[in-house]
């Protein structure tokens, strides 16, 4: 689809009376400039633009990341870039079966956790809808390595789980998982969302919380501890309700945070500052 028949951007939310942050973002996608590492970074200033309309609703603090080797280093480059991006890198679970050398993707990810304004390794993890079982094996080693990497590094490890939950935690209990865990767009429900918060996992919400058709997301939601609980756009995936099929943007975390509030039955303001604690505890400070 053309850029001029793209479907029309939500409108700004009122911004949060306590500053947030979007846990998982992939502004390269959002702004179409996928697999461009080694070009000029934010040529046409869209990048600035996606994260000044972050800022100006209460979300100065984004976590971009990677899914592939060029994509991670296009993130670090931006986390290096900007005060209010940090990154992580890994190789999806889904890319790792389709590359030729496994390994020397991994040595390029590896490289890149050790940079310091890189904060974690992710998404990694277990895709159980999208890749089959021919694809199972290079999964799996991929998320051992990036385990091991998130360990040595001293990162958090953030998880794509998708239809994958018994197998991601028993490679998390193989390998022993590192000391801080995101279960990024979390897709359980209530029980397991208690099971993984009593391992000490945090819980990353998107705005399909908010879909009507997502009930064991909100029986998750109210079972997760408020300090293990992260919120995030997946963007430009996963566009939360009233704006569902349209773009998704980090400015539109404050849908998600009212949302929740609202089901926590806490206020907002309680809910933005758990928010934002349990961000620094998992990424640092910005």
């Amino acid at each position: 689809m053309s850029r001029s028949h793209a479907p029309e951007r939500p409108p700004a939310p009122e911004p949060l009376p306590v500053p947030v942050l979007d846990s998982h973002t992939h502004l390269d996608i959002v702004v179409d400039r996928r697999g461009e590492a080694d070009a000029t970074l934010d040529p046409d200033g869209r990048v600035q633009a996606e994260i000044d309309a972050a800022v100006a609703v209460g979300v100065p603090r984004l976590v971009q990341v990677g899914v592939d080797v060029a994509s991670s280093r296009w993130g670090a480059r931006l986390a290096d870039a900007s005060p209010h991006v940090l990154a992580t890198v890994a190789l999806h679970p889904n890319e790792a079966p389709r590359l030729a050398d496994l390994d020397e993707a991994l040595r390029e990810i590896e490289a890149l956790a050790a940079l310091p304004r890189v904060r974690g390794l992710g998404e990694t993890g277990l895709d159980y809808f999208r890749t089959g079982e021919e694809g199972v094996e290079a999964q799996t080693a991929s998320f051992r390595a990036h385990i091991a990497f998130a360990k040595r590094y001293g990162k958090a490890l953030v998880i794509h789980d998708r239809e994958a939950h018994s197998d991601v935690l028993k490679v998390l209990k193989e390998e022993g998982a590192p000391d801080t865990v995101v279960l990024h767009c979390f897709s359980g429900d209530g029980e397991f969302a208690r099971e993984c918060a009593d391992q000490g996992f945090y819980l990353s919400f998107a705005g399909n919380v908010t879909f009507k058709s997502a009930a064991h997301l909100r029986d998750a939601a109210l079972a997760a501890p408020l300090d293990q609980i992260l919120v995030e756009t997946d963007a430009p995936f996963l566009t939360p309700m009233p704006y569902r099929g349209r773009p998704n943007a980090s400015y539109l975390i404050p849908h998600i945070v009212r949302f929740l509030a609202d089901l926590r039955g806490v206020s907002v303001e309680d809910m933005c500052a758990a928010l934002g604690a349990n961000g620094e505890r998992v990424f640092g400070q910005w």
